[in-house]
C-alpha cells in the first residue's frame, strides 16, 4: 500500500467515525437544570446591562444565550414578544392567544404564573428549531420587573 492510499484510508476512517458519532452529540439535548442556569444567567445581564443590549444579545444565534435546542425567550406581561432567540419574527408580536397543538394558551397561562412573581416549570408543545418537529417542552421562566425571562427543554 502506498503512502497516498494509506492516507486515503486514514482520512475516510476519520470520516467514518465523524459521521458514526455526530449523531450523538447532535441528540444531546440541554438538561432542566442547564435550561434554569441559562435563565439566571440572562436575568443577571438584563439586570447589569439593559434591556436593548440583552435583547440583542439574546437574538444572536450564536451568542451566549443560545446552546444546542436551548434559546431564550423575552415577553412583557401583556405577551408580547422582546426578544426571541430562534425566530426574530415573533419579536413585537402579541402571542396572548396563541395556542399549542392541543390547544393550550400557554403564553397567556406563563403570564399569569408569571404575575406570581416566583420562577416556574410550564408544559407544552411547541416546535423544535433543531428537529423541526412538534415536540413535548418544558419552559422555565423567571419573572424580572414587567418582564418573563424564558428558556425550555424539550422532552424525550
Amino acid at each position: 500500500m502506498t503512502v497516498h492510499t494509506r492516507l486515503l484510508c486514514r482520512i475516510a476512517g476519520a470520516a467514518l467515525l465523524g459521521a458514526l458519532l455526530a449523531p450523538t452529540f447532535a441528540a444531546e439535548l440541554v438538561s432542566k437544570p442547564e435550561a434554569e442556569t441559562m435563565v439566571k444567567k440572562t436575568v443577571a445581564y438584563l439586570k447589569a446591562n439593559g434591556k436593548d443590549k440583552t435583547y440583542t444579545e439574546i437574538g444572536n444565534k450564536t451568542g451566549q444565550f443560545t446552546d444546542r435546542d436551548l434559546y431564550m425567550v423575552v415577553y412583557g406581561l401583556d405577551g408580547v414578544v422582546h426578544a426571541h432567540g430562534a425566530n426574530a419574527k415573533m419579536v413585537g408580536k402579541n402571542l396572548m392567544e396563541i395556542k399549542d397543538v392541543d390547544g393550550k394558551a400557554f403564553v397567556k397561562e406563563r403570564v399569569d404564573m408569571a404575575k406570581k412573581k416566583v420562577p416556574f416549570w410550564q408544559e407544552y408543545k411547541f416546535t423544535n428549531p433543531v428537529s423541526g418537529k412538534i415536540e413535548p417542552k418544558a419552559m422555565y421562566c423567571q419573572p424580572h420587573e414587567d418582564l418573563i425571562v424564558c428558556g425550555g427543554v424539550y422532552i424525550k
